[in-house]
């Protein structure tokens, strides 16, 4: 398989007022190939959220090295992460697409498919301020499924917005994962984790605890949060 995103010994702190060095996490070593989907699980405070916006290019490491493949992209799909509220949902659309290094009649095809997608009406041309969490949640997976992007990073909003449109949102994932893509899920919802990834990966005391098969992986979180019960 071909390695699209690589980390070695990839450490992490923050400078906060009662520690000028925090520790996030440390000594990570993860590589993410085409075709792969992982579940990165962890109690709340792992470092979970922080480690995808590593891989996404938005926090550079304090220690060790993040490799992308030439050419890569990447979409990071955050409730709280890469909207302008004063733009509408279909500038926000293309600019995203346009960021990823799409050509502006690529973007605007992929803008169509977003709109079609996400089923928020005349919402998609108001500005996002005024949308409900639902509709950014909509917005957010349609812009980070739709645009072709080879890695897809998805931060805990599978779980967000109405029964109909969850499953949409799992079926359009099933869908659109070719061998050529990648996804990494943060989750704590045991059943995604079951039904949309291949691979799971624990993060726990700032460390890689396991890496495997969803099942074993799910199975030592599960002993883990009973034994600090």
């Amino acid at each position: 398989m071909t390695a699209l995103v690589a980390l070695e010994a990839v450490c992490m702190r923050f400078v906060t007022k009662s520690n000028p060095e925090y520790p996030v996490f440390g000594g990570i070593n993860l590589s993410i190939s085409a075709g792969e989907r992982i579940a990165l699980i962890g109690r709340n405070g792992s470092g979970k959220s922080t480690l995808l916006r590593v891989m996404a290019r938005i926090f550079a490491p304090s220690a060790g090295n993040v490799h992308w493949a030439p050419g890569v992209s990447v979409s990071m799909l955050s409730l709280g992460l890469g909207f302008r509220p004063d733009l509408t949902g279909r500038d926000n659309a293309l600019l995203s697409c346009l960021l990823l290094g799409l050509s502006r009649k690529e973007a605007k095809a992929s803008v169509e498919r977003i709109a079609a997608f996400c089923e928020i009406g005349a919402f998609f041309d108001e500005p996002v301020r005024t949308y409900s969490v639902g509709m950014r949640a909509r917005l957010g997976f349609g812009s980070a499924l739709m645009n072709r992007s080879q890695v897809i990073l998805i931060d805990e909003t599978l779980s967000v917005g109405d029964t109909f449109f969850r499953e949409k949102a799992r079926e359009a994932l099933e869908k659109e994962l070719t061998e050529e893509r990648a996804m990494v899920l943060v989750t704590h919802g045991e059943q995604q984790v079951k039904r949309l990834c291949r691979r799971a990966v624990l993060l726990e005391g700032g460390t890689m605890m396991a890496d495997g098969d969803p099942g074993e992986v799910l199975a030592q979180y599960a002993a883990l949060s009973a034994s600090q019960a």
